[in-house]
Formats: C-alpha cells, sequence, structure tokens
C-alpha cells in the first residue's frame, strides 16, 4: 500500500504494515519532550491519581528553555521542582538551563532527534522537527497520559502536498513564505483544508533548502491550526539522510496539492494579532519601533544571526530601539561567539540573552510596556505575547528584523542587505 511520509511513520510506530487517513491508532514515541513550564502540572496530575513514576523514562526529556531569567522567587522555586522531579521520574534526558537551548532546536542538534523518528511533545511548535523528516505531534495538556501509559490515541491526518520552485529573490526568507503560506491558506485563497492536516513539503527547492529555512517554514505554519509539517529526510547536519523509505511513495494519495514559485515572493511582515496577518512589508513601512528581538523557535539557528550580522555590521541601533539577541542553543551562542558575531552585535548596541525562547515566552524576558511596538522573529504575536496587552508585535524575517532595528522603523530590508554597504534607498526605506 503507497503512503505518504506521516503515514510511514505513523505505521512504524504502531507496528503495522499500514495506516489511512481517518484511522485511530495509539502510536509509541521514540522521544517525549516537555519544556520546563509545564513539567510541575504534569508531576502533580499523575501524582494526584498515584503514579510515582513514568512509562519508559529513558525516552523522556525535559528541557529548560522559558524560564532561562529566573528573576522571581516563583521562578527559582520553579526550576528547583523541576530538578527534582527529573531526579524522581529518572528521565533520560535532562537539559537545565545553560545545558542545551530551545526545546524545538537543541534536540535535533544533539542527534536526539533524527529522520525517521516519531515523538510527542507538549508545545505545539514540535513542527520544527519536521525539518529533518520527523513526525512530532503535539499532545499538549494530554502529555501525562502519555508519560503514564507511553502512548496516547492519534488520528491518521489528511497531507497537503506543497511543492516548491525557484529560488528566494535578494532579501526574500524563509520566514517570508511562512507568514505569505500561512495567511493565504487561512484566507482561503488556495481554497484547500489544512487544519488539522500535515504539510509536507517537497519540489526541487526543497532538495537544496538547509536545515535554517525549513525550520522557518515548519514553525511558521504551525500557528494556523496544522497538525504538523514535513520535509524529505535531512541529517541535522545538513547532509542528506539516507532514510530513503521515510519519503512518500510516488504513488501515495494526498487531501490536496499546492505548487508555489519562490521567486514570486517579497519581504512579509505579519501585523499584530496573529502570524498569517502578513502583508508585503511596504504596507507596514514606517511604523517606529522601540523593540527588536532575533531569536525563537522559528529564527534560533546560526544561519539567521549571521544573515542578521550581515545587515548589522559597522552600524549602530537606533537609539529609540532596544534589540535583544536569542542564540537557539548553546552551541549557537558559542559559535556566534567564536566567528566575531556576537560582538557584531554588541557593537552595534544590541542586548544578548540566554540561549532559549527569550522575549516569545510570554515577555519572561525583555518585555513590552505599553503602547511600544515591537518588530521580532517570535514564533507568535497574539495580543499581550511579550509583555503588555497595549503592545503591538510585527513579525518579520531575521532581514527585516536587523534592518528595522537599525532604522528605529519598520522597512524593507532589501537595500540594508546590500553587499556594496551602501546607504539604504530611501525609496524602501520610507
Amino acid at each position: 500500500m503507497a503512503m505518504t511520509m506521516t503515514e510511514k511513520l505513523l505505521a512504524r510506530a504502531c507496528g503495522l504494515d499500514s495506516v489511512k487517513p481517518g484511522d485511530v491508532i495509539s502510536p509509541e514515541p521514540e522521544l517525549v519532550i516537555m519544556h520546563d513550564g509545564y513539567v510541575e502540572t504534569a508531576h502533580k496530575q499523575l501524582s494526584d491519581i498515584g503514579y510515582r513514576r513514568i512509562t519508559n523514562a529513558e525516552r523522556v526529556m525535559i528541557i529548560t528553555d522559558h524560564n532561562t531569567i529566573q528573576t522571581t522567587p516563583r521562578s527559582i522555586e520553579q526550576s528547583r521542582a523541576n530538578r527534582r522531579i527529573a531526579a524522581e521520574w529518572k528521565v533520560g534526558h535532562f537539559f537545565d538551563v545553560g545545558r542545551g537551548g530551545h526545546g524545538h532546536i537543541y534536540p535535533m542538534e544533539a542527534g536526539l532527534v533524527k529522520p525517521g523518528m516519531f515523538l510527542f511533545a507538549y508545545d505545539m511548535h514540535c513542527t520544527n522537527f519536521g525539518a529533518v523528516g520527523a513526525l512530532a505531534l503535539r499532545a499538549g495538556p494530554d502529555v501525562p497520559m502519555v508519560l503514564a501509559t507511553g502512548s496516547m490515541w492519534t488520528v491518521v491526518p489528511e497531507t497537503l502536498r506543497v511543492e516548491l520552485r525557484g529560488r528566494f529573490a535578494p532579501g526574500v526568507l524563509a520566514r517570508d513564505l511562512g507568514f505569505r503560506l500561512s495567511a493565504d491558506l487561512s484566507s482561503g485563497r488556495h481554497g484547500l483544508e489544512f487544519d488539522h492536516r500535515i504539510v509536507e513539503f517537497g519540489g526541487d527547492a526543497v532538495e537544496a533548502m538547509p536545515l535554517a529555512e525549513r525550520i522557518a517554514l515548519c514553525n511558521t505554519l504551525t500557528e494556523i491550526g496544522v497538525s504538523g509539517v514535513i520535509f524529505p529526510p535531512l541529517s541535522p547536519t545538513g547532509a542528506p539522510a539516507d532514510d530513503s523509505w521515510v519519503r512518500s511513495d510516488d504513488d501515495a494519495r494526498f487531501e490536496s496539492r499546492l505548487a508555489l514559485d519562490l521567486g514570486d515572493l517579497e519581504p512579509q511582515v505579519a501585523l499584530p494579532g496573529r502570524p498569517d496577518n502578513a502583508v508585503p512589508v511596504g504596507q507596514a513601512a514606517g511604523r517606529p519601533v522601540d523593540h527588536a528581538y532575533l531569536g525563537s523557535c522559528g529564527s534560533g539557528m546560526f544561519e539567521d544571526f549571521a544573515l542578521a550580522a550581515d545587515i548589522v555590521r559597522g552600524r549602530k541601533i537606533a537609539d529609540r530601539v532596544r534589540l535583544f539577541v536569542v542564540p537557539g542553543t548553546v552551541e549557537i551562542a558559542r559559535r556566534m561567539a567564536e566567528q566575531g558575531i556576537s560582538q557584531v552585535f554588541l557593537d552595534a548596541g544590541a542586548i544578548l540573552l540566554p540561549a532559549g525562547c527569550g522575549p516569545c515566552a510570554g515577555g519572561v524576558g525583555a518585555p513590552l510596556g505599553p503602547g511600544e511596538v515591537s518588530i521580532s522573529t517570535a514564533a507568535t504575536n497574539g495580543v499581550g505575547r511579550m509583555g503588555s496587552k497595549e503592545a503591538e508585535c510585527y513579525l518579520g524575517s531575521p532581514a527585516t528584523v536587523a534592518a528595522s532595528a537599525l532604522a528605529g522603523r519598520i522597512v524593507d530590508p532589501r537595500s540594508w542587505a546590500d553587499a556594496s554597504r551602501a546607504e539604504p534607498d530611501p525609496a524602501l526605506v520610507h
């Protein structure tokens, strides 16, 4: 029976020869991931019904990425409790602050998530793992069931296949495609169902797409309600993986298909409220900003910072702006320091924060005040996401955020990224 990538991975996780959309299954994950903000809740729920240990503890990961800057008595106590619970449960993988990084990036870097794997995670942005050809589904508040029993019931989803061709124009990045595709799907422009579906990317452009760009696409689409996102297998080092069995069969059935030309795209900005409130950057250009942020699970890879640093190098952040830089992992932070990228940001007046979620974690670090405006690469931009409910959160690519931090207002990044280092084109800066 011909199957899609998703169907193959779910069938393997169930020990079945095949599955099809609509089947109700109980797949066994190779890894279960929880971030630091939910550990105490899961522990209490299980303790209240008599559980003192968890199933397959060696396959469980707890990672501190939200509460990396512990500034209150409650945050300190939460971190202590997480360490105690990890030891009590004998979890196989515990990475406290300073030991790993972002829970949606570090597991790939560490080789704990590989092509062909199936896993459950508490947080919805586990879709990132589709970048290497793994399938991750959000368990959310049902993760205690997985911890207790080793699985949970799951409906095999339909798959939307998106074929990518062509190349991005200069100044256009994968986050721009993510914002545009999210907007077009959620608005019904393509007339395709997407909620509770898997979005599978393929096509000539995908075969040459590096891991950082894949992650950006996996991450951005999460916010419109897809079940997951997946790409053909790729090793975390960027080398093509040899897991050919993971790929969709040539005659696999997809619920729907969509073809896109990357060359047709221009830089996008997501207006406050939702990541799918995307418009061409020119429609938001000129809006003054107080706060800028590079990082998050969508744009926290080394390549994202290197690209932004190329724009910032030799320039100064606008006086009215505070720019926060948050590496995705401790290893990425080390590479940034070794290659002088961190110094570029420091020289420009930026502020470096510990590896992890940064301001995207509900404004735990570097929050926004009432009336302030932010432009960032955060995963989402709902009301109050990064602090005050009276603040405005715009989203853009690393290039757009870097250029806007320099200008003190939202700008088109294409002139600022000019390798000639000439002054920006006033026609694009507004």
